[in-house]
């Protein structure tokens, strides 16, 4: 992954984010390798010594950035958050039309995401999964509830919709839990479980909104 994909800080206590273009093409070459290393150990716990090992880079050089393994890993995990919420933030081209085709569309882009990079399954769904890890993609989920509320709001009129991020992380929350039953089942997310998802997305949003949103009032038009 380029550079610009690393979030730009950490508030992790054992990772220490690099600021200058060598150190930051070290980084990052360290979590290509915690990558490839998850993908091809799919079983076996990772360590520093052999992340160091398979990136070719010093021992010492990991321990500069990282303090132990799961320092690593919070690592790599907010950079799949940084491309997730990159990719959440960009229009949905053409516009969407229903609200219900904002969930479809943009859980299809996540499965599509996910599928193609393993490692971010086994870090978010994985039954072994560091519990700092899993309070950052929770964090994330709560980001992304924020964005995507927000694009609820561009294209459809929501003021009478009251608590409406709180609603779409439940609804995110939902989705999350079908898609790890997926994995534990099949190792990635099936086409099935993806529509289990929306669907279940869907039938819970429509507990609070309306079936059909008028459309928001654009400026200018």
């Amino acid at each position: 992954m380029k550079a610009s994909s690393l979030p730009p800080s950490s508030s992790h206590p054992k990772i220490r984010m690099p600021q200058r273009r060598r150190g930051i093409e070290r980084f990052e070459k360290l979590l290509d390798a915690t990558e490839t290393l998850l993908i091809a150990r799919p079983d076996e716990n990772i360590s520093l010594a052999l992340v160091a090992s398979t990136a070719d880079v010093p021992l010492p050089s990991i321990y500069h950035f990282f303090k132990n393994t799961d320092a690593i890993l919070v690592a790599l995990a907010q950079r799949y958050h940084a491309d997730l919420a990159e990719m959440a933030r960009k229009d949905l081209d053409p516009p969407p039309k229903t609200w219900q085709e904002i969930i479809r569309r943009r859980q299809e882009g996540g499965v599509l995401f996910l599928n193609n990079h393993p490692s971010a399954l086994r870090l978010f769904m994985g039954a072994g999964v560091s519990a700092q890890v899993r309070t950052l993609d929770l964090q994330g989920n709560a980001s992304l509830a924020t964005l995507r509320a927000a694009e609820f709001r561009r294209w459809f009129d929501c003021r009478s919709i009251p608590d409406l991020e709180a609603r779409i992380a439940i609804s995110i929350g939902l989705m999350d839990g079908i898609w790890a039953l997926s994995w534990s089942q099949r190792n990635r997310i099936t086409d099935a479980f993806l529509d289990e998802s929306t669907r279940a997305s869907i039938a819970y949003l429509r507990c609070f909104l309306p079936e059909i949103l008028p459309m928001a009032e654009r400026t200018g038009s």
